[in-house]
């Protein structure tokens, strides 16, 4: 394969992605069943071929089989004969497993903290008052040195903040019980749903999702999401996470010859569900941005409506497969749908869109000069790679042989709020108990307790051990009043 070009599809003759615009965003879009998976492992076979390492989730269970060579599929094989693809081969590529339960893939983490209160409001469905108060418990939080890494970390900190709100409003603001009542709740749904197993250390390393194989191969990092899907709002809130990440820890490189990495969204519509304004736009700042971080994001997709109109012009690259025009309301989407595409004056672009075969798209892609192509009514390629998912077996036998294998499995567990707060409540009690007769003491409480006498109080409930962690915030994370050192 020319490592300028990636073939993506076949119309009367080759219609090629460039590898120099493959930054630029894209967008794979069509109904159920039309062919977008099929779509998306010929893209990523393709760009680990030239050496670029692909993110991709897998929500149906259906891509483990990039690992290995095809063969398999009488239909793959008519396609290869209709294309008259002669020499047309199957192969296998470099995968890594992931997985946030540990069960299908290496684990997946960050730290509460690293995700920040912004994203974390989606994920524990707040509303804006309950928002705005998880933001004042993570000032409070950096404020206090009291580090963020896990769920029990942040149950114990909520349940500092609340009894000891009269504290907090002069410098903070107003804390209600309310609030406080519903974070609460809202944290032990998520560990009951196993959101504990999400935060922790040690925590994702992206370098770790940006790496070529031996021969120079890009590796495929599959994210195994059938059972996280069932919580659409924290799948779709930890690939947004994934992303602010690399727009925040990459370096400026401008259009590099090939991307440094493609990240496929898949099911990208539950991003955009019933999400607040101030979030819509940072993920439009962050798709805007990171192209010249080297990343190269492509959404999946049923309709390109459902992706607001600020992100959707930003998608250069464009793959449309079949829609379905039964209603007026499909037959308005069909008719959006083909005025993104620029015109071809011999192509019926709107009828062609519910005439398309399972396998056929229409495609458009930038040009050398970053122009959108005019749209043709092409024949997608097909995958060299086997279409039926791995067995057991195979899947565990690459997790096992892993350049990172053993790395993400072994859960650390440090120091940080919950453990300090609960050492500081251990040392309250034993001072209090020494100088329980004492006059002194009594004057002193008389007084008034200090506000670590509080933290320490407030957090007689809590209990474990850990070691320090400098506390960050990432480019969403640190909305809200967070920073990172």
């Amino acid at each position: 394969m020319n490592a300028g070009e990636l073939i993506i599809a076949r119309a009367k003759d080759d219609v090629p992605l460039l590898a120099h615009m493959a930054n630029r965003h894209g967008l794979i879009a069509g109904a159920t069943g039309t062919g977008k998976t099929v779509t998306l492992r010929v893209m990523a076979e393709s760009f680990s071929e030239i050496g670029v390492p692909v993110f991709m989730a897998d929500v149906k269970g259906d891509l483990s089989g990039v690992a290995v060579p095809g063969g398999d599929n009488a239909k793959v094989k008519e396609r290869a004969r209709q294309l008259g693809l002669d020499e047309f081969s199957y192969r296998g590529y470099p995968v890594i497993f992931w997985d946030v339960f540990g069960e299908l893939g290496h684990p997946v983490r960050t730290t509460v903290s690293e995700m920040g209160p912004l994203l974390l409001s989606r994920i524990l469905h707040l509303n804006e008052v309950q928002s705005g108060v998880l933001s004042l418990v993570f000032k409070i939080a950096d404020d206090h040195g009291m580090l963020l890494l896990d769920l029990k970390d942040l149950r114990a900190m909520v349940q500092f903040v609340g009894e000891n709100a009269a504290q907090f409003t002069t410098a903070y603001g107003n804390i209600s019980a309310a609030s406080v009542g519903a974070i609460q709740r809202s944290l032990l749904a998520l560990e009951e749903q196993g959101g504990s197993m999400l935060f922790g250390e040690p925590a994702l390393n992206l370098a770790d999702i940006m790496q070529t194989d031996a021969d120079g191969k890009g590796y495929v990092n599959i994210f195994s999401a059938e059972k996280l899907f069932h919580s659409p709002h924290v799948y779709a809130t930890l690939l947004l996470w994934m992303l602010s990440e690399l727009f925040e820890q990459l370096p400026e490189v401008g259009d590099p010859p090939k991307p440094k990495l493609v990240f496929f969204f898949d099911e990208a519509h539950v991003l955009f569900e019933d999400i607040p304004k101030i979030l819509v736009d940072k993920i439009e700042q962050v798709v805007r941005l990171i192209r010249s971080k080297g990343v190269g994001v492509y959404f999946i997709t049923q309709n390109p409506l459902d992706l607001p109109d600020a992100v959707l012009g930003q998608l250069g690259n464009r793959i449309q497969h079949a829609l379905r025009a039964f209603t007026a309301k499909d037959q308005k989407a069909v008719k959006a749908a083909a005025e993104t595409f620029r015109q071809n004056p011999v192509l019926d672009t709107q009828r062609a869109i519910t005439e398309l075969g399972v396998g056929e798209a229409l495609v458009s892609f930038l040009d050398g000069k970053g122009s959108p192509s005019v749209v043709e009514r092409a024949l997608v390629m097909p995958p060299r790679s086997r279409l039926t998912p791995l067995e057991a077996s195979e899947r565990s036998r690459i997790i096992h042989q892993s350049v990172i294998a053993g790395h993400y499995e072994k859960v650390v567990d440090r120091e940080s709020a919950y453990e300090t707060l609960r050492q500081r409540a251990e040392e309250l009690a034993r001072t209090q108990q020494e100088m329980a007769t004492s006059e002194e003491r009594a004057r002193q409480k008389s007084q008034g307790r200090t506000i670590f006498e509080a933290v320490a109080k407030s957090a007689a409930h809590a209990i474990g051990s850990q070691i320090g962690r400098q506390i960050v915030r990432g480019v969403l994370g640190s909305l809200l009043g967070g920073r990172r050192k």
